[in-house]
């Protein structure tokens, strides 16, 4: 026998095609995910939309077997991966069964995550995780240490598919009571729970969904769905481990909780009583219905994009309430967008600690870092310059009010999916726009600006210290 444990005079076979390949893969990957793992998640996260877009733009993907022009199958694949919801073309009449399906794992792996979807990628191919993509990783989930990535990403998968089969179970046995046959009330469930806990806000019933305003069978699993997705999973982590133990919650979690729950009465309350008597929207409703319409339209600016009342119809003020909302989004590390529920909070304690004079931020007997306040405010000013620039250039494009275009870029930088109904009447120019917000959107400038950099920068020397006149 010869070292290694092989016969004397035989030569080792070589690797097949599949070896090689997968080899030569993983040697690509590996080396992307330690120089740079934010980039290598950009690069996944571009291809799948270069990949959707060419399935969506193919003639059996549109229910009339004509081939979907490029711009709008590009705006449906940028729509779903980011688990937006916006649409220039009406999902329920325009799209196949297999249009609707390739929309359903496009939404499937948008909610995911960016960069959880390329740690996925790098655990399947290596095997294994490096730090550097231990690093990104926890970033993005906002895991407390490294060694709870993996741990992480597992409750992500078992997590959102859980949720999905719950709602689904929820709605199944409605849509078979009502004039669907039981393959379409399958299918009309697994499309709604995996659109709605995955913030995506996708229809694929013409009749859309205001057909639903005082309906609780629908209404109230799919709210619960957006409701949970948009926590984001380092919460929905906590809870699953320590649901019994609030002391022993995250500030993480505990802010989180806690902002979403007085957005939501807020949001309640603002609809509830601002569209009481607005004969297009609340108004002609009892009681009931006003309260479930209002719990739901609540829930869905923080990136859900399900609406059972007319969005175009509301008051502007409503509006503008609205758009307040989408701002804010969901919370981070999850399927939502905006500038996340934590982020929205930090500016505001910072701003109550400002006025008291205190020296720290402090929130449930903990002390804010100023590095996470700094943070928090680049995250609002790039966020809200992108939004700026956005709509400076849609309404030198468009014909449309301010109020409507505005409402439009929110929807699409915060993933939500509402719309004034202007999103179709776009020009081809006005869609790349959006286009842009959308990817932007989903991307974070936290995470856009990790993946652009080419290296932090290090100071030994600190200048002398000057303040100069604020206000």
């Amino acid at each position: 026998m010869a070292r290694g444990g092989h016969p004397t005079g035989r030569t080792m076979p070589r690797p097949g095609p599949a070896l090689r390949l997968r080899t030569a893969v993983s040697e690509v990957v590996g080396n992307a995910a330690k120089s740079s793992p934010a980039r290598l998640a950009l690069v996944v996260f571009t291809l799948m939309l270069v990949v959707f877009t060419g399935l969506l733009s193919l003639p059996a993907a549109a229910a009339d077997g004509q081939r979907t022009p490029l711009v709008d199958a590009m705006f449906t694949a940028v729509s779903a991966i980011c688990v937006t919801g916006l649409v220039t073309v009406d999902t329920g009449t325009h799209w196949s069964t297999f249009g609707l399906v390739l929309l359903m794992i496009a939404m499937k792996m948008g909610g995911l995550g960016l960069l959880t979807l390329a740690s996925l990628l790098g655990l399947s191919v290596m095997r294994q995780m490096g730090l550097a993509q231990r690093i990104i990783t926890a970033s993005e989930t906002r895991a407390e240490k490294l060694a709870e990535v993996g741990g992480v990403l597992r409750t992500i998968v078992i997590t959102s598919t859980s949720f999905e089969l719950l709602t689904f179970l929820a709605l199944v046995p409605y849509m078979i009571s009502t004039e669907h046959g039981w393959g379409e009330s399958l299918f009309l469930g697994a499309f709604y729970a995996i659109s709605a806990f995955n913030n995506a806000g996708f229809v694929p019933e013409a009749a859309g969904t205001l057909q639903y305003v005082a309906n609780p069978w629908f209404s109230v699993p799919v709210g619960l769905a957006v409701f949970v997705g948009a926590l984001g999973f380092p919460v929905i982590l906590v809870l699953v481990r320590r649901w019994s133990t609030p002391r022993l919650w995250t500030l993480h979690a505990k802010l989180t909780l806690s902002t979403s729950a007085i957005l939501f009465a807020a949001g309640f309350l603002g609809y509830l009583v601002m569209e009481w008597s607005n004969p297009a929207t609340l108004g002609p409703h009892g009681l009931g219905t006003k309260m479930l319409a209002s719990a739901f339209a609540s829930v869905m600016p923080r990136s859900g994009g399900f609406s059972t009342i007319d969005i175009g119809a509301l008051h502007e003020e409503t509006r503008l309430f609205t758009d307040l909302l989408m701002f804010i989004g969901g919370g981070s590390g999850s399927t939502g967008g905006g500038i996340k529920v934590t982020t929205f909070a930090l500016l505001v304690l910072s701003i109550i600690a400002e006025a008291r004079g205190d020296r720290d931020v402090e929130v449930f007997n903990r002390r804010i870092p100023h590095e996470t306040i700094r943070q928090a405010i680049g995250v609002m000013v790039m966020s809200t310059a992108i939004i700026f620039v956005a709509t400076f250039a849609v309404l030198r494009l468009e014909p449309f009010s301010l109020d409507q275009v505005v409402f439009e870029v929110l929807s699409a930088f915060g993933t939500v999916g509402l719309s004034t109904g202007i999103t179709g009447d776009l020009s081809t120019a006005g869609k790349y726009v959006i286009i842009a917000c959308m990817y932007l959107g989903r991307i974070g400038p936290m995470s856009l600006g990790a993946a652009l950099a080419l290296r932090s920068r290090a100071r030994v020397v600190r200048l002398p210290e000057e303040r100069p006149i604020v206000g």
